[in-house]
């Protein structure tokens, strides 16, 4: 047989489904893959019954998105961006309903990369922007977001854009892994370089709406002279907590975002029709919705690390998002996948290898996410009650 595409050696299957087999394997307890644990809102899901009984479209929807969930989208995020663009989000040409974020991200990838073309990443990263970067041909050029804070080195930054002319950069915010929430301060900066070397920004805002006190977001796209350039990828996933509905978005011009449509329709064709009428109601929900949201998560965070504490593993303490880096170097271990895999066996818990995020394969780090019931992140700190003293420390 004739070897297949060589691009499938250069980069690994993904660590986080690894570590969910492993989880089902060993009836685990997975805080690998960051799904939440808990049901959708119930006027969603109602929403959902009433769609699938009353509809007669259950065939391919409109390429761009059904006409009811652009127009929710764009009218949740007028808001925003309304100040700097001096007019609402035009619904039919600017934004694009995809297959989640991860399908909005690799059809931004190919219609924005050529192959050699440069961009800048922050590391650590979420993996499958460098996976995706290898499909496309295109070069990651890494900028560190330094623990435990992960702020980033300003003359850092600009060296990355002055040495290497990049076509994009790439901005996760809040980030996954890290849970870093950018500054207003930081993102200006950020918009103040690619303006000089006139690059564009593609950012990924799935967990707008998990940011924890005393940490404000801000839209890049929503800064002034922003979104001629920016193309704003995001989900319904994380803040409705619908990660298997498959429904993501893009804001973004339509002289960039009708090359994006074509890879879309190339890939996918479109979102799933009935799910995205049925989603429409999500996107009216009012502050009360992501302030009770921000509270859930806060609590979570707060059970989490404070059972961390309790057994004495040290962890950084996310802005946003929901995980957590739990700092694994104490216990000696050479490979984090290792470790991953001993604790998912010995301890039923399962977590992500830090090493899949960090560009430099630092092993010093596993991935929790706290997406749970209360109950769950209270049992996850029982079986880790014993890991240290397990281990000699």
């Amino acid at each position: 047989m004739k070897e297949l595409s060589h691009k499938g050696k250069l980069f690994a299957s993904s660590k986080i489904r690894e570590m969910t087999i492993l989880s089902n394997k060993y009836n685990g307890i997975n805080l690998a893959q960051g799904f939440p644990e808990f049901a959708p809102p119930k006027s969603l899901l109602d929403s959902l019954v009433q769609i699938a009984q009353e509809t007669t479209d259950h065939q391919y929807g409109p390429n761009w998105g059904t006409d009811n969930l652009r127009q929710a989208i764009a009218q949740k995020q007028n808001s925003h961006y309304r100040s700097a663009l001096g007019r609402d989000i035009n619904w039919e040409d600017e934004v694009l309903v995809t297959c989640g974020s991860t399908e909005a991200m690799m059809a931004t990838y190919h219609a924005v990369f050529n192959p050699g073309d440069k961009f800048i990443v922050f590391t650590p990263y979420y993996s499958s922007y460098i996976a995706d970067a290898i499909v496309v041909g295109a070069e990651p050029i890494f900028v560190k977001l330094n623990p435990p804070n992960f702020d980033f080195d300003y003359n850092a930054l600009e060296r990355a854009f002055a040495e290497n002319d990049p076509k994009a950069i790439i901005v996760c915010n809040p980030s996954n892994p890290s849970g870093k929430v950018f500054t207003k301060d930081e993102l200006e900066y950020i918009l103040r370089l690619a303006q000089r070397y006139d690059s564009y920004i593609i950012t990924d805002e799935v967990y707008d709406h998990i940011v924890f006190e005393p940490y404000v977001y801000t839209y890049l796209a929503s800064l002034e002279g922003a979104f001629e350039r920016t193309i704003a990828c995001s989900s319904l996933s994380k803040s409705y907590s619908v990660t298997g509905w498959r429904l993501g978005y893009i804001i973004a011009p339509y002289e960039i975002l009708d090359t994006i449509r074509k890879f879309h329709d190339l890939q996918t064709v479109c979102a799933p029709t009935p799910l995205q009428e049925a989603a429409a109601v999500a996107l009216s929900y009012d502050d009360t919705y992501y302030d009770e949201l921000t509270e859930l998560y806060t609590r979570k965070k707060d059970i989490l690390i404070s059972g961390l504490d309790a057994v004495g593993l040290k962890h950084t303490i996310p802005q946003g998002a929901y995980f957590v880096l739990v700092d694994i170097a104490e216990f000696g271990y050479a490979s984090d996948h290792d470790f991953c895999v001993h604790l998912v066996k010995d301890y039923g818990i399962a977590a992500v290898p830090g090493s899949s995020f960090f560009q430099d394969g630092n092993q010093n780090y596993i991935r929790f996410h706290f997406a749970k019931h209360d109950d769950t992140l209270y049992e996850v700190i029982k079986r880790l009650g014993t890991i240290r003293a397990d281990h000699g420390l």
